[in-house]
């Protein structure tokens, strides 16, 4: 099967051992191009094996809204929690709370996180665990259209976070953190206990100038982990010279590539139907795209974006005289 993404390469070695994520339609033989889809994501013959100290603190974020922070979230923790590790989605984002809807537990969040720090239930209970995938658990800041206490910062979400590295089931592998948009008091509590971040960006002017100006904030801050993933990308629009590359995005920011997802219209129809990408059979190229994101963020990998080569411009009729 050919790849959408002749473009990316993986950054692991080719062996049969550790197949590649990504590979140029004219390195497969014709076997290989006749073969039908897959029908899970990475079935091979190994799980990712995690790096680095549990549990790991990632926040998702970008600065800029509509980038696709809360479907990442929601398919990388999903992918997780399927590799075999326990994960814990924190919303942080008050009030504007979209994680629940998106995994599809809207309607079994009776407790959040201000009712723990109020006494009103315990840490377990606010937790909700997902039935499909029992390792992964989502933890929502508030409750929909309410405000925090004035109380409620970056102190508070860090003592969150130290009860779950305490708490008597064992602390989980990763706490995920879907960061708000902006760069307000909403932001400043989202990154206060992370130690790893991942930021979303499209390939546009708007995105990009918000990116750069969130990873300073992070690098700040002390995080100095952070990673990226560039969504919506569309080849036909870089090959016109339309789309900026993910080579330039990655040359502007400055950043190591975690994940390049494409435009996919499944995205709006597993958004509404609480389904993320990642449980879609037959997979789409960004529940894929998804998935090998999250197995590049376990082992602490990244990948490598390369030139893709531009169309040729159609010439017209006044061409003939240099037009």
């Amino acid at each position: 099967m050919a790849s959408p993404f002749p473009h990316l390469l993986p950054s692991i070695p080719l062996s049969p051992s550790h197949p590649p994520l990504f590979l140029p339609s004219k390195i497969l033989s014709p076997q290989h191009r006749r073969r039908p889809a897959v029908s899970a994501a990475l079935q091979w013959n190994r799980k990712p094996q995690l790096a680095g100290e549990t549990p790991r603190v990632v926040v998702v974020t970008s600065g800029k809204g509509g980038v696709g922070k809360t479907t990442t979230t929601a398919n990388v923790g999903l992918s997780l929690a399927r590799f075999g590790f326990s994960v814990v989605a924190i919303d942080a984002d008050a009030g504007l709370r979209n994680l629940d809807l998106l995994l599809g537990l809207e309607n079994r969040v009776n407790y959040t996180a201000v009712e723990v720090l109020n006494g009103d239930c315990r840490l377990d209970q606010a937790l909700v665990r997902d039935r499909r995938c029992p390792s992964l658990e989502l933890l929502c800041i508030s409750k929909p259209r309410s405000k925090l206490p004035l109380g409620f910062g970056a102190k508070a979400l860090t003592w969150v976070v130290d009860a779950l590295r305490s708490r008597p089931a064992g602390p989980p592998h990763f706490v995920l953190i879907d960061c708000p948009a902006g760069i307000d008091a909403g932001f400043i509590t989202a990154i206060a206990p992370a130690n790893e971040a991942v930021l979303v960006t499209t390939p546009d002017i708007t995105a990009l100038r918000d990116a750069d100006r969130v990873t300073g904030l992070l690098e700040c801050d002390g995080i100095r982990d952070i990673k990226m993933i560039v969504n919506r990308v569309r080849t036909d629009l870089i090959r016109g010279e339309d789309m900026m590359s993910v080579l330039d995005v990655q040359e502007m920011l400055g950043l190591a590539l975690l994940g390049v997802i494409p435009e996919d219209s499944e995205v709006i129809k597993s958004t509404n139907r609480g389904y993320p990408l990642v449980l879609n059979k037959p997979p789409t190229m960004a529940g894929l795209a998804f998935e090998q994101a999250a197995w590049r963020l376990v082992e602490q990998d990244t990948m490598t974006a390369v030139m893709v080569e531009e169309e040729p411009k159609k010439k017209g009729f006044f061409s003939f005289f240099g037009g």
